[in-house]
């Protein structure tokens, strides 16, 4: 088992290789831009920075970005607004049956009451045709009839269901909304059923990050209600830039989930907000203005009138401008918005918090004099234990952190300080396979066997010890993945990565380096306390 063909000991090579020089931008640190910089712990010369300039030009960007605890930003708890989406589903859900009700002539009118749709009934034939008719608008309303009078409502089941639903919909959207806005590797993650939790590294000044998620950014489309009476179910009133009250029609014509593109732009010397449909979109956008000549067409964004101007032609491009009294910065915001997404329920901030960049550094100087001093510690004690062997568990050490910095530079993962834990961790966890393996070379050894005899009984008993205590690690890492939060994912993750690259770097890796200088020196007896 000590024999290793040329390839084999190219390939190990090869990786170990490949292993530091992808890990090696984590060390040499860079802006957002990809222009390194001098970290503050570098008090280098002239001659060192021509060095790290070189390497710059020759190294690969991947790196492991710092998270919050590392590099100071903000924190937010948010919560999402669940009983708003539900009221907005039941409203959505009572206007559609509404019209199925006027299309089919039927004489009853749905009513909302506690969450709950109530319309009589007392036709058997039209009870037939309206059950079947909401079963297509909505599978997984339960419809709970009594004599002639029904009842829609979701039941706790669904109810969860559409908490979940809510929840991943509304991380996705505050993800495109933080990522559109430059914002580097955020960290969201659920908490309970109802709030998520938001880390933006780097970013010290919230205002504008609760700004981006303070607006749902809704976009529907209306047309001017002709009776101008908003007593009447099918108006609403909304207000327009100058608070001017405007009553229009309730049905929304076009809405904001065909849009595909959305930019700042100028419009008559103002800013203004571009926007383009998708080809359904575009198609009904004129068809619209080609059947509505003449008529007023109000954009309404969260509510409010944005712009109501006169439809003069007909639309064919698929696209238009959004004009209004908007600041530059408030049109490239709108923009933004409406090119992430709305939200499908307000959010509200019930928690800030701003860690600084002083911090930060103060975490990570402490990470690297754990590490360091870790690794020295346990460098010296292999040395000194365990002689020209130690100092090849020594190398395996170095080279099993530069895989995991490598494996996480590649997943585009974030380090945190519980992170930094999980690597000095399994540090330790590397040194003591080799230990175990070191010793039972030692015993047999003493059992009188020779120096190869002893090495090669050495790994192969010692091999099944090392995966067993490897493997119940792995166990435990895995459900601190699965049930765990947070900074307890990024320690199960980087513990995770640490077991599987020691098991590489403790057997493979010393067993060939081990192996290489058996062959070449042939001892006949090894020094090991």
């Amino acid at each position: 088992m000590l024999n290793f063909s040329w390839i084999k000991i190219v390939l190990i090579s090869v990786f170990a290789f490949l292993s530091i020089y992808f890990a090696l931008p984590t060390f040499i640190h860079h802006d957002q831009n990809s222009a390194y910089e001098i970290s503050e712990f570098d008090k280098a010369d002239k001659n060192s920075n021509k060095i790290k300039s070189f390497l710059i030009s020759i190294l690969p960007s991947n790196k492991v970005n710092m998270g919050l605890d590392l590099q100071g930003g903000s924190q937010l708890m948010i919560e999402v607004d669940f009983d708003y989406y539900l009221t907005e589903q039941i409203n959505n859900l009572n206007e559609e049956i509404k019209n199925i009700f006027n299309e089919n002539s039927i004489r009853s009118i749905p009513q909302l009451f506690n969450d709950k749709i109530i319309f009589n009934l007392n036709d058997k034939e039209q009870k037939k045709q309206i059950i079947n008719l909401i079963r297509k608008l909505d599978r997984q309303i339960i419809i709970d009839e009594d004599d002639d009078q029904f009842k829609l409502y979701y039941d706790n089941k669904e109810l969860v269901a559409m908490k979940q639903r809510l929840i991943v919909q509304s991380i996705e959207i505050v993800r495109r909304r933080v990522d559109e806005n430059g914002t580097k590797e955020p960290s969201i993650q659920a908490q309970g059923d109802n709030r998520i939790l938001l880390q933006v590294p780097g970013m010290q000044n919230s205002d504008e990050l609760k700004q981006l998620l303070g607006k749902t950014a809704k976009l529907t489309f209306h047309f001017l209600a002709t009776d101008q009476n908003n007593l009447n179910p099918q108006n609403f009133t909304a207000f327009d830039q100058s608070k001017y009250p405007l009553v229009l029609k309730k049905e929304v014509v076009l809405s904001g989930d065909m849009l595909v593109d959305a930019s700042a732009t100028y419009h008559e010397g103002q800013p203004a907000v571009f926007f383009r449909f998708n080809g359904i979109g575009a198609k009904k956008f004129a068809q619209i203005t080609r059947d509505n000549i003449g008529k007023i067409f109000a954009i309404v964004l969260d509510g409010n009138v944005v712009t109501a101007p006169k439809i003069n032609s007909t639309i064919t491009q698929g696209s238009g401008v959004i004009s209004g009294n908007f600041s530059t910065k408030e049109a490239s915001q709108v923009a933004l918005l409406l090119r992430a997404g709305a939200l499908p329920a307000p959010l509200k901030i019930i928690e800030e918090r701003t860690v600084g960049p002083s911090l930060g550094l103060d975490s990570i100087r402490s990470g690297k004099i754990s590490s360091v001093m870790g690794m020295f510690f346990v460098g010296i004690f292999m040395i000194i234990f365990y002689g020209l062997f130690g100092f090849i568990a020594n190398i395996a050490m170095v080279i099993n952190v530069a895989i995991i910095i490598t494996t996480l530079a590649l997943l585009n993962a974030t380090l945190t300080l519980p992170g930094i834990a999980g690597i000095v961790l399994t540090m330790g966890m590397a040194v003591d396979a080799n230990v175990l393996i070191f010793e039972r070379i030692k015993e047999e050894l003493r059992e009188k066997r020779s120096v190869f005899q002893a090495v090669e009984m050495g790994f192969d008993q010692a091999y099944r010890t090392i995966i067993d205590s490897n493997l119940t690690t792995l166990i435990v890492a895995f459900f601190l993945f699965v049930f765990g939060n947070g900074s307890v994912k990024g320690f199960a993750v980087t513990l995770s990565i640490g077991i599987i690259s020691s098991m590489f770097s403790a057997i493979l890796l010393t067993r060939m380096m081990i192996a290489i200088w058996l062959k070449k020196n042939r001892p006949k007896s090894l020094k090991l306390i």
